[in-house]
């Protein structure tokens, strides 16, 4: 292998290595745990090392960012993909999301919650963001067909956020969460 290879597969290597440290130790102590001292001790580099990939913390955030929009991508695709029609496809992307959100909390507020400086809604978002909108855009295609699919999927998107961001904070009961999903799906025609 020539050393330019070597050289750029060690390098994707190692920002793999500080994006995960920094993904588990977020899900396990929350983003006020990450810090570039903290992962440079974790994952056995100076901290020069980690500014030699990443800005800051901000910058890390935005990779793990990218990196939950890539995996809820795959498990929206998974969910919509494996349902029996139309309206559960619809419904199996609703829980697959709520339930990303409950299981990597850390991740989703990266993705959704703090600034971390991604584009949104423009042809400069990262792919995987874009990714992310378009399985959603899928599920919600076969119930309203292509009028207003952007938008519509939007509302379905702001509205499942809403609910899910709601009820992890506290502010909507838990108990209640599957009935709002109920109710939402049953808006778009699921």
């Amino acid at each position: 292998m020539p050393p330019t290879k070597r050289r750029e597969r060690e390098l994707a290597e190692r920002e793999r290595l500080i994006v995960t440290a920094a993904r588990d130790l977020a899900e396990t102590q929350g983003w006020d745990a990450v810090t570039t001292r903290r992962l440079a001790e974790l994952i056995e580099y100076s901290q020069p090392v980690l500014y030699s990939h990443f800005k800051g913390k901000d910058a890390i955030m935005a990779a793990v960012a990218v990196e939950g929009f890539a995996e809820v991508a795959g498990i929206l695709r998974a969910a919509r993909t494996e349902a029996a029609d139309a309206s559960a496809a619809l419904a199996a992307v609703a829980h697959a999301y709520a339930d990303f959100a409950d299981r990597r909390p850390a991740t989703y507020d990266a993705m959704f919650t703090l600034a971390v400086g991604l584009p949104f809604a423009t042809p400069a978002a990262p792919p995987a963001l874009r990714a992310a909108f378009g399985e959603l855009r899928e599920a919600v295609r076969p119930l309203i067909g292509d009028d207003d699919l952007d938008v519509r999927t939007e509302v379905f998107w702001a509205s499942l956020h809403g609910l899910t961001t709601l009820m992890r904070g506290g502010r909507l009961r838990r108990e209640g969460h599957a009935q709002r999903l109920a109710l939402l799906l049953e808006g778009f025609g699921s």
